[in-house]
């Protein structure tokens, strides 16, 4: 007949369970799906919005830079206006006798940036002009046929000029549009309106800087827009990071908390079948004994596993957010005295001697559930990794530090100690140092999971002081108000 014992202890050393973790196969993964989805959404999201902070950028200083090199021509071609209509007014009669029959003012030469100026009368004809290029003269009369002055605004047009190609024949020339920035003035003589000026002037090359800006500007965002996307990138993945570690976290529960049920519920199933068997076999006067002892391994497994989904729905709950804390005043030295005592079978089975260093009396105000709940997890801890005849040593004691008061919590061992790499991870949930050892010794791996995530919810600290083979001593420090 087999031993059911033996079958609990066989199950949990072998992890005969539900173990997700053998086969982690990186290709078809859906986790890891997610995760490279969700990694190259982000990549996208975060290059979208620094390309168009940087499309934003690019684009307001082109046109800064464009305004203020409009702003500057305009300032130029005003105060050459200005100048232009007080000599005209001042010289009315002289310029009026000297002109040519071709209309033009042998008087009045145009300034180097002056490309050409034009008196028209209130008729449209045409009474004094000069230009530097002399295609330019019909193309502009018909341009500024119908433009009303009105006062300093300003027209850009493009007339086509004649550039000579010296890498042809001296005689060759080739028509190309050149753009002009022309500004028009009323004229007055002797109180009376003698019709428009207009005066032009060549920004051919302000037009040829700008497109020069507008490339060297367009490469850098170019540049900028590879980095961004590089960055974001870089960005992305820190992003995920924490969230990959929370599915492989959430997947590692999972899979040990499927294999921590389904041992005690293989042990289930076959003590059952072993009652039934036994039910079908010829009596041997010693079927109470075997039913009984049957019954008290189930009764075992079924506690184990009542504390397992206690301490996981607890966690659910907590990481919820649905944990509330009972808040009330007590003594906390009666209260751990009274539990102390309820243990008291687990220190006499390895012959362990438990020494309370605590106040007579140490009230405090906090969740009182919770602390002898947290008081239990470390106390079962020390007791279950330390050797018979040794010593586990309860302190309770309070600080006060100005509006509030401290409480610590101290347990002390003399057990096997933990190893400096492993005190970081021991905090973690299933995590054990030695699964096979903590499996023997009943653990789930569940206990100082709970314990922190108590600390942490009454905005204290819990830390840990070990070696390897010398011990161990948590330490527990929360505070609370008068």
């Amino acid at each position: 007949m087999p031993d059911t014992k033996g079958l609990s202890k066989a199950c949990a050393a072998s992890g005969t369970g539900f173990m997700f973790r053998g086969k982690d196969s990186r290709k078809g993964n859906p986790h890891n799906d997610i995760i490279r989805r969700t990694h190259w959404r982000l990549t996208v999201q975060y290059s979208a919005l620094l390309l168009l902070f940087l499309g934003l950028f690019a684009a307001a200083a082109y046109s800064l830079f464009q305004q203020s090199a409009r702003s500057e021509q305009e300032s130029k071609l005003n105060a050459l206006l200005d100048d232009e209509l007080r000599f005209i007014q001042e010289n009315y009669g002289n310029m009026r006798a000297n002109r040519v029959s071709d209309k033009k003012d042998n008087s009045f030469q145009i300034g180097a940036d002056q490309a050409f100026y034009y008196w028209v009368d209130q008729q449209g004809s045409l009474v004094l002009g000069n230009e530097s290029d002399s295609a330019i003269r019909s193309q502009a009369l018909r341009a500024l046929e119908g433009w009303v002055s009105r006062g300093d605004k300003t027209r850009k047009v493009e007339f086509e000029t004649q550039s000579r190609l010296f890498f042809q024949s001296h005689n060759d020339m080739e028509a190309e549009q050149t753009p002009f920035l022309v500004a028009s003035r009323k004229l007055t003589a002797a109180g009376r309106d003698i019709g428009t000026l207009y005066v032009g002037v060549d920004i051919s090359s302000q037009e040829e800087m700008l497109r020069t800006a507008a490339l060297v500007l367009g490469g850098l965002t170019i540049l900028f827009a590879v980095a961004c996307v590089f960055v974001s990138y870089l960005m992305s993945r820190r992003a995920m990071i924490p969230i990959a570690q929370s599915l492989a976290r959430q997947r590692e529960f999972v899979a040990d908390a499927s294999h921590e049920l389904r041992t005690p519920l293989s042990v289930l199933m076959s003590s059952i079948e072993s009652l039934g068997m036994r039910k079908q076999a010829p009596s041997d006067g010693n079927d109470d004994r075997f039913e009984q002892r049957t019954l008290g391994y189930m009764k075992d497994e079924v506690k184990g596993m009542t504390r397992l989904v206690g301490d996981l729905l607890y966690l659910a709950r907590s990481d919820s957010g649905a944990e509330q804390l009972q808040l009330a005043r007590f003594d906390i030295r009666a209260s751990a005295e009274r539990t102390l005592n309820s243990l008291a079978h687990l220190f006499e089975a390895k012959q362990i001697v438990l020494d309370l260093q605590a106040p007579d009396k140490l009230l405090m105000y906090g969740d009182e559930q919770r602390l002898l709940q947290l008081l239990v997890i470390l106390v079962d801890n020390a007791v279950k990794y330390s050797p018979s005849g040794t010593l586990v040593r309860v302190k309770l004691a309070e600080e006060k530090q100005r509006s509030h008061r401290i409480l610590t919590i101290a347990v002390v061992d003399q057990g096997i100690g933990i190893s400096a790499e492993e005190q970081e991870r021991i905090f973690e949930r299933f995590y054990r140092e030695d699964k096979a050892r903590s499996r023997q010794f009943g653990g789930h791996g569940l206990g100082l999971a709970i314990a922190k995530r108590i600390v942490v919810s009454c905005g204290g600290i819990i830390q840990v002081a070990s070696k390897s083979g010398q011990g161990s001593a948590f330490i527990v420090k929360i505070p609370f108000s008068e």
